[in-house]
């Protein structure tokens, strides 16, 4: 039972435990994690870098530039690894662009915490648990121009961590969630020194209702709905090589937890936690969401602090070599998250495999550092020409 606790306290709430009180949690937070080695190579970053695969979890919307007819994709992220050798997140995903302006998508995610023995004392017969969280979705998207392109994405949700006991049972929890995406991606301009093309995008992604475990609205959490901005550029040195560059910002759409010293007198006391605490579960999921730009105690400059960031670049080489590196931050108040990460792509006719590697920049544990992430797609289906 401890080793569960503290996998659990560790994975979702060692916010709490190293930072700030404003900090900001949700339920399944897994939702947010890099699932494919490509965009964890560029520090976590994929909102506006060129099609791929796995761009279901970063901007459907980007499907409708893909370059191949159809793709399938399969992605493993081992977690915690110097500490258990069973908790991982994997992902598949399949892509079809059935037209010259539409296509459609659907991934599968899956998060085990692996096989947990409980026992309510020394001498009790072992209970085996597995607890896992899974969501799966299907997007829609299409062109709305040459240049320009959106998408719609529904998603279900189902989280299964609750430890049955003798006074209650291990119900899930689940949800659904949408998310609504944008892409740009401007023809190859020519520089005097080089071609260019230009990228932008957009993902307001995980909106929806609350989930609970206890189907009660005061212990509800809110999903993990976020907003992603990002663009890119990418230099075209010649036919064989070129270096994109991205930028990418993310915030939650979260409410801010509030001060407790509801008085203001410098004394918390219980009624007053409690009281805050009633407070904020009782926020609904969609007012929240506006809520959350502006409700930071301490003010803009601590709405800023929830703002992270992340910069990427990738280099390919004849389109069967890819090297990539990125660098993401997100303030010390809110999480302490900072680390840089590598990566490499090889491709040979139509199946590619990615790596990455994530070196933690901060003082907190990141629960992938010295990890390698692997990801193995599949593309086939007639080819659609970039302008």
């Amino acid at each position: 039972m401890k080793r569960a606790i503290l996998l659990i306290i560790f994975l979702y709430n060692f916010n709490f435990i190293h930072a700030q009180e404003n900090v900001i949690t949700t339920a399944v937070p897994f939702l947010l994690v890099a699932s494919d080695a490509r965009s964890a190579g560029m520090g976590d970053n994929g909102v506006a870098s060129s099609t791929d695969t796995f761009s279901q979890q970063w901007n459907p919307s980007k499907y409708a530039f893909a370059n191949d007819q159809q793709g399938f994709s399969l992605s493993y992220t081992p977690y915690l690894t110097d500490l258990v050798n069973d908790i991982s997140l994997a992902q598949i995903t399949y892509y079809n662009r059935y037209s010259d302006k539409s296509s459609f998508a659907g991934s599968f995610r899956y998060f085990g915490l692996g096989d947990i023995e409980l026992r309510t004392d020394f001498d009790s017969q072992v209970v085996l648990v597995s607890p896992n969280e899974f969501a799966f979705d299907l997007s829609y998207a299409l062109k709305l121009s040459e240049k320009f392109s959106m998408a719609v994405a529904g998603r279900y949700i189902n989280s299964n961590l609750k430890v049955a006991t003798d006074n209650n049972d291990a119900t899930s929890s689940s949800s659904f969630a949408v998310d609504v995406a944008g892409f740009f991606q401007s023809e190859e301009i020519a520089y005097t020194d080089f071609n260019g093309r230009w990228r932008a995008g957009f993902n307001f992604q995980n909106m929806g209702p609350k989930m609970s475990y206890d189907n009660d609205d005061i212990s509800a959490n809110f999903l993990p709905a976020n907003m992603k901005l990002g663009g890119g550029f990418d230099f075209i040195l010649d036919e064989y090589n070129k270096v994109a560059v991205n930028l990418e910002v993310s915030k939650l759409m979260v409410p801010t937890p509030q001060n407790p010293d509801l008085n203001g007198d410098g004394n918390i006391t219980p009624e007053e936690e409690q009281q805050n605490r009633d407070d904020y579960q009782s926020i609904n999921w969609f007012s929240g969401m506006f809520q959350s730009f502006t409700d930071a105690p301490g003010g803009f400059s601590e709405e800023l602090k929830e703002v992270t960031y992340s910069i990427g670049s990738e280099y390919v080489y004849q389109d069967s070599f890819s090297f990539r590196a990125g660098y993401f931050h997100e303030s010390p108040d809110k999480g302490a998250r900072e680390f840089f990460s590598l990566g490499a792509g090889f491709k040979y006719s139509s199946v590619k495999i990615d790596v990455s590697y994530l070196f933690s920049a901060s003082k907190i544990q990141n629960p992938l550092e010295n990890t390698l992430r692997f990801s193995l797609t599949f593309n086939f289906g007639e080819k659609y020409e970039s302008f």
